[in-house]
C-alpha cells in the first residue's frame, strides 16, 4: 500500500560564497550558514495538517459512471458515483451524483430514483429483478404500474412493451424474485415481497441547489432480502453472483413529452422510456449463508452485542481451520457471565463481556481476553428544511448530558403526544422537541427553521435490553452536575423541567437498562372501539442496537399514534417517510453507526470537548480508563476520558473458565488468539475487524495472547489483584504485565504509537500508518487501517526534523572547526612561548 507522502518545506539557506572566496572563509560561511539552517528548521512549524494521522486506504471500490441522452432530457453530464461496491453485507453505501439540472423548491421533476436488483447477465439486471414500488408516502415515479403507448398525452410511454395487467386493467412491471423464493407479483401494489416500511429503494431524492445529491443507501444481502438473494448465490465455478445498484435520472418529461402534472411527473421510474436511462453498478456482497460445514460440531459462544459484528465477522475463518464450527448468541452481558461460571455440557464456553466476570469462591478462575475496542454513539439520520429551500441533511451535531438526561426520560411533549395534541399538564411549558429547547440551539447555532415541529425527531430510539453499556450511558449523564440536577427535579435555566414520572431515584449509575417510565395512558376511539395510547407507542423500543441502526436508518422506528380501521382496529403511525422528510436518532453502537453510514453527535468528554469516536478518541479513552476490580480488565469510566478522549468507549472482553474440557479450552483459545491476530486487521471482508471497531493496542493483544495461553493449560493462575479467582491474561505464570498493558497507558499508548495497533507490521504486510476515524458517515470502504507501532506524519515529519538539525548541526561544527583550529594554531605559533620546540 501506499505510504503518506511527506513533504518538508525547504529553509532558506545562506548562500555560500564563490570560488574567489579564500578556503576558509568558505567553510566558515558553510559553518553558519550549516548552524543557522538548524535553527530555522528547529524553529519552522510542520505544515498544516502534518500533526493529524494519516494511512493509506483500503482498497477503493468506488464505482462513477455518466449518464446517457435521452428523448427530452440529456444526462451526458450528469456523474453518479457508488463509494462502496464490493464486500458488502447488510449496510449502507454512499451513493452521490453532479450535473444534473436543479430541481425547484417544491416540484416533483429533476430528482434520482435508486433501486437494488438481482440478476445474472453480465450487462445488469431486467426491470423485473429490482425490488421497487410499494412505497411509503406519495412520491413521483415511485410505484410499479406503468402506462402503454395507447394513452398519449396522459404519461403513455412510447416504448412501454407487453406487460400483464391486474383486474383493473392497469399494467404494471412484477417482480420476479431469485429461483426458490416464489412466484412473481400479481399486482403492482403486491407486497409479497417487501412493503412500504421494509424496502430500500428510494423512489424520489430530488436534486440538490447545485443538481447534485447525496444519500446512503440501504443495501440487503439474503439474510435481510432472500428474494434478491445477495451473497447467497454461486456461479457455475462457485464464486457469488452479483447484485446491482439501478440508479434512474429523472429529467422534466414524462416518456410522451409532457411536463408531468402540475410540476409532478407522473410515470414510473420502471417506464420502459425512464428504464432506457438507467446508470448500472455491479454490487459484490461477501459470502452469505452456512459459511461452515453443518456437519461440524459447535463450540458456542454468547454475549455483549459490542462483539456481534466482529464475532460474527471471525466466524467463517475460525471454521475454516478448525474441527468446530463456532456459533454466537448475542444476550446480555450479565447472561454470558452466568453461562461462563456455571459452565455445562450444553452450555456456551466463552462469553462477551464488557465488565468482568467474578468467579464464585472456590471456583475455576476465569481468563480475561480483550477482543476489540468500541463503543456507543447517538446516531442519527436528519433532514430539516431551511426557510426557502429544500430539505436538507444535518451533518453535525452536539448533544451534551442534561440534553440526553431529557431525551431519556420523555421530557420533551412530543415523545409522548403527537404534535397535533395538546402538550400533558404535568411537562407544561416544555419544548415539544429537542430542538425547540433554547439549550440545544444554544449548542447548535445556525440551523434555521429548526424550531418548526416539523423539523426534528419525536424521540429518542433506545435498545429494550439489559446491558453494561446502560449502566456506562448513565455513568456519564450522572457525572456531569447539571444533567444530575435535572435529574432531581431541577429545572434547566430556561425553564424546561423533568417528566415528573422520573423522580424519586428512577435513575441511577446502577441502572442497565433504558426505562419508559411515562406510561400515562391517552384513550382515543377507532372504529366505535376505544384504545390506549402511551408514550411507550410515540417511541417504542428497538430490539437491540442493530434494529436501532436499522430504524433511524430507515426514518421510521415504529411510531403509532392514530387509529387504522381495519378488521381489527389498531393504532398506527403515519409510515415510513420519504428520504427528504427523514429525521431520527437513538444509541447505537460505533460499529452499527458505520455499517449504516449514520451521522454522529459530538459529545463532552471529562474536559468538556466535543469529541466524536473515531480510532484515535477511542484509543485514547482505553489509555485512560483504570482497572475494574479485576486487574487488567478495564472499567468504562466518562470521568476519565480527557485529551481528545471519547467519553462512551468500552473495551470488548472474552470471558472463559478454565474447568472445562481440554479440546474446548484449546479450540475458545485458539479464537481468542485469531481475533488478537488477523482478527485485528480492519476491513470489510469476512474475517476481518469491521470498521468501528478500533484495533487493540499492542500491549492488550499480547494480554489476550497470555489468556489464550492459561485458558489452553487449564492451570489456575497466580492470585492477582482483587479478586483471586479471575485471573485476566496480564498477569500470572507467563502473564507478563498484570495490568492489561497499560503502562503506557498516560501517553495515550504504547511507546511505539501501539494505542492506533492493528496487527504485527512484520506479520501483516498489508497494514498501514496512522489512525482514521473509525465512526464517520463515510464509506467503510474508504476508510483506513491504522497500524500498531506506526508512525503518523507528524511524528515522522519531527523525527526527521530532528534528524536533519542535528546532521546540519554537526556539519556546521565540522565545517567550522578546520578555520577555528586553523586560527587557534596560529594564535599559539605567534604567542609567547609558541613557537617551535
Amino acid at each position: 500500500m501506499r505510504r503518506p507522502t511527506l513533504r518538508i518545506r525547504k529553509p532558506v539557506i545562506p548562500a555560500i560564497p564563490g570560488p574567489g572566496a579564500s578556503p576558509g572563509r568558505r567553510r566558515v560561511t558553510a559553518g553558519v550558514g550549516c548552524l543557522l539552517s538548524a535553527v530555522v528548521l528547529a524553529l519552522l512549524p510542520l505544515p498544516q495538517g502534518a500533526d493529524q494521522a494519516q494511512a493509506a486506504a483500503v482498497e477503493d471500490s468506488s464505482v462513477t459512471r455518466s449518464g446517457s441522452k435521452g428523448a427530452y432530457d440529456d444526462f451526458t453530464d450528469l456523474e453518479v458515483t457508488v463509494h462502496q461496491t464490493k464486500g458488502l453485507r447488510g449496510q449502507a453505501t454512499r451513493v452521490t451524483w453532479s450535473g444534473g439540472t436543479p430541481r425547484g423548491a417544491s416540484e416533483g421533476r429533476n430528482f434520482m430514483a435508486l433501486m437494488q436488483c438481482w440478476g445474472d447477465d453480465a450487462s445488469g439486471p431486467d426491470r423485473t429483478q429490482c425490488e421497487f414500488g410499494v412505497n411509503a408516502g406519495v412520491a413521483p415515479g415511485g410505484i410499479r404500474a406503468v402506462s402503454p403507448p395507447a394513452a398519449p398525452g396522459q404519461g403513455g410511454d412510447p416504448l412501454e412493451t407487453a406487460t400483464p395487467t391486474n383486474q383493473n386493467r392497469t399494467h404494471y412491471v412484477p417482480f420476479r424474485p431469485v429461483a426458490g423464493q416464489g412466484d412473481p407479483t400479481e399486482d403492482y401494489t403486491d407486497s409479497t415481497y417487501f412493503t412500504g416500511g421494509d424496502t430500500n429503494a428510494i423512489p424520489f431524492l430530488p436534486n440538490d441547489g447545485d443538481g447534485g445529491g447525496d444519500v446512503a443507501f440501504e443495501v440487503k444481502s439474503s439474510l435481510e432480502q432472500p428474494a434478491l438473494g445477495c451473497g447467497a448465490r454461486r456461479t457455475s465455478t462457485g464464486g457469488i453472483q452479483p447484485c446491482w445498484l439501478v440508479a434512474v435520472p429523472r429529467g422534466a418529461h414524462d416518456p410522451d413529452g409532457s411536463n408531468g402534472n402540475n410540476g409532478d411527473l407522473r410515470s414510473s421510474s420502471l417506464s420502459r422510456s425512464n428504464w432506457n436511462q438507467r446508470i448500472v453498478f455491479r454490487l459484490d456482497f461477501e459470502p452469505v449463508g452456512e459459511n461452515c460445514d453443518p456437519d461440524k460440531p459447535e463450540r458456542r459462544v454468547i454475549g455483549s452485542e459490542l462483539g456481534t459484528d466482529a464475532i460474527t465477522s471471525w466466524q467463517s475463518r475460525l471454521c475454516a481451520s478448525g474441527t468446530h464450527r463456532f456459533t454466537y448468541t448475542q444476550a446480555g452481558e450479565e447472561e454470558a457471565r452466568q453461562a461462563v461460571t456455571a459452565p455445562g455440557d450444553s452450555s456456551p464456553g466463552l462469553g462477551i463481556t464488557v465488565d468482568p466476570v467474578h468467579a464464585p469462591e472456590g471456583a475455576a478462575p476465569v481468563v480475561h481476553a480483550p477482543l476489540a475496542v468500541s463503543g456507543l454513539t447517538i446516531g442519527f439520520v436528519w433532514m430539516y428544511q431551511k426557510p426557502g429551500l429544500v430539505n436538507v441533511p444535518l451533518k453535525e451535531l452536539k448533544l451534551n448530558q442534561r440534553l440526553l438526561a431529557k431525551v431519556l426520560t420523555q421530557s420533551y411533549a412530543d415523545s409522548l403526544v403527537p404534535t397535533r395534541e395538546q402538550i400533558p399538564d404535568y411537562i407544561a411549558g416544555n419544548p415539544r422537541t429537542v430542538a425547540q429547547d433554547p439549550e440545544f440551539q444554544e449548542l447548535n447555532p445556525g440551523l434555521d427553521g429548526l424550531a418548526k415541529n416539523s423539523n426534528s425527531p419525536i424521540g429518542f430510539v433506545v435498545s429494550s435490553a439489559n446491558s453494561d453499556m446502560g449502566r456506562m450511558v448513565w455513568k456519564y449523564v450522572l457525572a456531569n452536575s447539571d444533567a444530575r440536577e435535572f435529574l432531581e427535579g431541577k429545572a434547566d435555566p430556561w425553564g424546561m423541567k423533568l417528566n415528573p414520572a422520573y423522580k424519586d431515584g428512577v435513575i441511577s449509575e446502577s441502572l442497565d437498562y433504558f426505562p419508559k417510565a411515562d406510561l400515562t395512558p391517552t384513550p382515543i376511539t377507532c372504529a366505535g372501539t376505544t384504545l390506549s395510547r402511551s408514550g411507550l407507542d410515540m417511541v417504542p423500543y428497538a430490539n437491540d442496537m442493530h434494529d436501532a441502526g436499522v430504524k433511524i436508518r430507515r426514518g421510521d422506528i415504529g411510531t403509532a399514534f392514530r387509529c387504522a380501521d381495519g378488521v381489527l382496529p389498531k393504532l398506527q403511525g403515519e409510515g415510513r417517510p420519504t428520504v427528504t422528510e427523514q429525521r431520527q436518532y437513538g444509541i447505537v453502537d460505533t460499529s452499527t453507526a458505520v455499517r449504516y453510514q449514520l451521522n454522529t453527535a459530538a459529545l463532552p468528554n471529562a474536559d468538556g470537548e466535543y469529541v466524536k469516536p473515531t480510532d484515535d478518541s477511542l484509543l485514547k479513552a482505553v489509555a485512560r480508563m483504570p482497572d475494574s476490580d479485576v486487574a487488567g480488565v478495564k472499567a468504562p469510566d466518562p470521568a476519565e476520558a480527557k485529551d481528545g478522549a471519547y467519553p462512551l468507549t468500552a473495551v470488548v472482553y472474552a470471558a472463559a473458565s478454565v474447568d472445562q474440557a481440554e479440546d474446548a479450552r484449546q479450540d475458545y483459545a485458539r479464537a481468542i488468539r485469531y481475533a488478537a491476530g488477523p482478527g485485528q486487521s480492519q476491513g470489510t471482508a469476512n474475517g476481518q475487524l469491521p470498521y468501528g471497531y478500533a484495533p487493540l493496542p499492542a500491549a492488550m493483544r499480547q494480554q489476550a495472547e497470555n489468556a489464550a495461553d492459561l485458558l489452553e493449560r487449564g492451570a489456575p493462575a497466580e492470585p492477582s489483584g482483587t479478586d483471586s479467582t479471575a485471573p485476566n491474561g496480564g498477569g500470572g505464570p507467563g502473564g507478563g504485565n498484570a495490568d492489561g498493558g497499560t503502562t503506557a497507558g498516560d501517553t495515550g499508548g504504547d511507546s511505539g504509537g501501539a494505542a492506533g495497533g492493528a496487527t504485527d507490521p512484520a506479520a501483516d504486510p498489508d497494514a498501514s500508518d496512522g489512525a482514521q476515524p473509525s465512526v464517520s458517515p463515510t464509506d467503510p470502504a474508504k476508510q483506513n487501517v491504522a497500524r500498531s507501532g506506526g508512525l503518523t506524519p507528524s511524528e515522522a515529519l519531527g523525527l526527521i526534523r530532528w534528524v536533519l538539525l542535528g546532521v546540519l548541526i554537526a556539519g556546521g561544527v565540522a565545517a567550522l572547526a578546520g578555520p577555528v583550529m586553523l586560527r587557534l594554531s596560529v594564535r599559539r605559533a605567534t604567542s609567547p612561548g609558541g613557537g617551535a620546540g
